[in-house]
């Protein structure tokens, strides 16, 4: 099994390259696990608390389960992957069954700022972009599929998006074996990444001892 950690900035088109990634290999054979469905469960907090919490520092994530379900995966387990709700920021009761895969990717701005998570990665993938641009990407993604306003959004940005990616999201590129500038944008960085991949399965990484 090769597990791929792809980090990166909100909006920074990590979307794009974990979608070019599947579409560069064999169907069913990459299976994905989004960081943000692992944001602590926060259900007993009252809705007007959890509307107001920093969900872009480490300590919002369940690192420990997420890494028990990579791990179980690894051992050719499929898991009970949880689901979140951003509109309530809780977590739902529906749970999506993962299958193990040759490839495994793990999505997130955060992936890369744990060191447990980091040491299970076979690939550590960072994906850049200017500010402006993925506060625009923001904007369009938040007003559409979250309900929010742009004026929401750009408070939020200000106040929490801009100091976390400062304090813990860009530092975290000094961990990437391999750094994506222009996001998603960049056709050659991620043909290189894509094919890197293919090599490294074809070399039997994912037959290792231990994976």
């Amino acid at each position: 099994m090769l597990i791929i950690g792809i980090a990166g900035g909100t909006g920074s088109g990590k979307t794009t390259v974990v979608k070019k990634i599947i579409e560069s290999l064999p169907k069913d054979e990459v299976t994905v696990i989004p960081q943000d469905c692992y944001y602590n469960d926060n259900a007993h907090i009252p809705l007007e608390q959890r509307l107001t919490m920093n969900y872009d520092e480490p300590s919002s994530i369940e690192w420990p389960l997420l890494c028990r379900h990579l791990s179980e995966l690894k051992q050719n387990k499929s898991i009970d992957r949880p689901t979140y709700d951003f509109l309530t920021c809780s977590r739902l009761k529906d749970k999506v069954r993962l299958d193990p895969r040759d490839v495994v990717v793990v999505e997130g701005i955060l992936v890369l700022t744990d060191p447990n998570l980091r040491e299970m990665m076979d690939v550590k993938v960072f994906v850049d972009a200017d500010a402006d641009e993925r506060l625009i990407r923001v904007i369009k993604r938040d007003c559409i599929e979250r309900g929010r306003t742009p004026q929401m959004v750009i408070d939020r940005y200000q106040e929490t998006l801009k100091p976390m990616h400062e304090l813990y999201i860009e530092p975290s590129k000094r961990y990437a074996d391999l750094i994506v500038p222009q996001g998603g944008n960049n056709k050659v960085a991620i043909m290189l990444l894509t094919d890197y991949i293919r090599s490294l399965l074809s070399s039997g990484v994912n037959n290792r001892s231990g994976n």
